[in-house]
């Protein structure tokens, strides 16, 4: 018989929080295609063919081309494909997507300066996320006695159970570990020096020095995303003698992210089953950013339509939110393993993230009236976000406020790491087989900016790791999107359509896999901990409507 020391104390969950860490951040750093129905039915590829408000937040210098004021508004539907239900979330939901103007003033006979405002959702957080697996041995529960065992993280019986010489302890394992797992074999039950302390791992000299975890068969996992974040960009742009076009955009960033998770194992004692173990979180991110962004398009012939675009965005520099809501469940552990309690925490934390820079270059040809094509290669390299911790402020001689922030150095390097450069490529035409009607088709192509070798490191020295409250993380693949729509033009009036398909395949792992490598003693091959990856798929359907009114 075996038996269950549960300290379930405030302490414990008292640090709850997820936030600063790689794989937490990275889905802010990446934009959708999203825009009006003709950006996005010929694939976006509208960065040297201009004269969209959708390049606005792409190449400014877009703007430059046109010479009538415009309105319009765009909005539509997004459907995940094959997705499971998990927490009642709908799997198709309503968007409004984009509403933009611009006031064109001649400044010579072939000469304009244009103004712009655009509002777009530039990320929509919506997904079902679900994965199910075989754990093999493997646990939540063994990898933090692993990582204590090797001295990553330890505890003592003060500072809430925190050791202040190591700080590479995350909230699962206090979870996992300190709250639940710790047991004795009642053969030495009556002796007090074979008590477990803290962490899975005996403690008393006349004890044992092995491990003690629960095994896992397998696992559980359901996901659920909301929110957006919201560009806002106000545009100034010119066209010189209808050759050479140029624009600055500034932009405004709104984010709104709720994400909803539940994670269960099922564990054995031996080979019998006693039963699973539930993990619930809540984690919303909320907060603004602003980046600036800069583009030119000419035409190298003049006689010729063809143009040539270039562009530049500075990183968005956010100032972030996160706060996490957990609850710890083992009402369904076996009588004698748990108790039906459940212990719940709070926390908010602040913090800051740049993304990288990002560079694109665009071609553009038209063919009479009735033939546009277009291409885009954009590139950005996300193992350069930039994760930063707030470091309070600073106040200068002239009584003028500073807000400080350092680069988290132990979480940027697992960004480098775990992240990578990602190749965009966007095709696009238009045809018109009459004045006022235009088909068109677009494909995208998204190299991957996950390393298929990375991993959410729970060992690292960083409060990323300190504050996490999940362990589970993917590696998503290459991104294929397919558009197509088509548009009709009445007097000043145009209405748009455009439908989108996109596809990302990913690796999913609900903890990273530990080898053990002890310093000072040899590896025991047993002490690992190694998940298998399970495969995941993320595919979107959109459709999109715009309105819009030239004056």
């Amino acid at each position: 018989m075996k038996k269950i020391l549960s300290i379930m104390t405030a302490a414990m969950l008292g640090t709850a929080v997820s936030a600063q860490e790689t794989y937490d951040n990275a889905p802010l750093a990446q934009k959708d295609l999203n825009g009006t129905a003709r950006y996005v039915g010929m694939g976006g590829a509208m960065e040297a063919l201009g004269a969209d408000v959708s390049t606005m937040g792409t190449n400014p210098a877009g703007i430059g081309l046109f010479r009538r004021n415009i309105i319009n508004g765009s909005f539509g539907f997004n459907s995940q494909s094959e997705a499971e239900s998990f927490n009642g979330a709908d799997k198709t939901n309503m968007s409004f997507d984009q509403a933009a103007f611009v006031y064109s003033m001649r400044t010579g006979r072939q000469s304009f300066i244009n103004f712009g405002f655009g509002y777009t959702k530039s990320k929509n957080f919506d997904q079902i996320l679900t994965a199910a697996g075989k754990l093999n041995g493997a646990s939540q529960n063994k990898l933090s006695a692993m990582k204590n065992l090797n001295g990553v993280y330890k505890f003592d019986g003060g500072n809430n159970g925190l050791n202040a010489n190591y700080a590479t302890y995350s909230q699962v394992d206090h979870l996992y570990s300190n709250v639940l797992f710790n047991h004795y074999n009642a053969d030495n039950a009556s002796d007090p020096n074979n008590a477990i302390l803290n962490e899975g791992v005996i403690v008393k000299e006349s004890a044992p020095t092995t491990p003690v975890y629960f095994n896992a068969t397998d696992y559980q996992f359901g996901r659920t995303t909301y929110g957006y974040i919201g560009e806002y960009n106000f545009n100034i742009s010119g066209n010189s003698n209808d050759r050479f076009y140029w624009g600055l955009t500034f932009g405004l960033y709104d984010v709104h992210y709720k994400g909803i998770s539940a994670y269960s194992e099922n564990l054995v004692d031996g080979n019998n089953p006693i039963g699973d173990i539930q993990m619930n979180d809540e984690r919303k991110i909320t907060g603004t950013g602003f980046d600036i962004k800069g583009g030119i398009i000419f035409r190298p012939v003049e006689e010729s339509p063809f143009r040539i675009g270039l562009y530049i965005h500075t990183p968005t520099w956010y100032d972030l939110t996160a706060k996490n809501y957990t609850t710890l469940d083992i009402s369904k552990l076996n009588e004698g393993y748990g108790s039906t309690n459940k212990d719940r925490s709070y926390e908010s934390y602040d913090f800051k993230f740049f993304t990288p820079w990002r560079f694109g270059v665009s071609l553009g040809h038209t063919v009479g009236n009735y033939l546009a094509i277009g291409a885009t290669y954009e590139y950005a390299d996300y193992s350069t976000n930039d994760i930063r911790v707030n470091d309070g402020g600073t106040v200068d001689e002239w009584g003028n406020y500073y807000d400080d922030s350092y680069s988290d150095k132990a979480m940027k390097e697992c960004t480098k790491n775990s992240l990578k450069g990602v190749h965009t490529l966007k095709l696009g035409l238009e045809f018109k087989p009459e004045k006022n009607f235009a088909v068109r088709l677009g494909y995208n192509y998204l190299s991957a900016m996950y390393n298929k070798y990375g991993y959410k490191d729970g060992s690292i020295d960083s409060y990323g790791t300190y504050y996490s409250s999940t362990t589970d993380y993917t590696n998503w693949k290459d991104t294929h999107r397919i558009t197509a729509g088509f548009g009709y033009a009445f007097k000043n009036w145009n209405f748009d359509i455009a439908y989108q398909y996109s596809q990302t395949n990913g690796d999913f792992y609900p903890f990273m896999s530990y080898i053990d490598q002890p310093q000072n003693s040899p590896r025991v091959p047993e002490y690992d901990n190694v998940c298998d990856a399970t495969k995941v798929s993320h595919k979107r359907n959109q459709v999109l409507m715009t309105i819009g009114y030239k004056f």
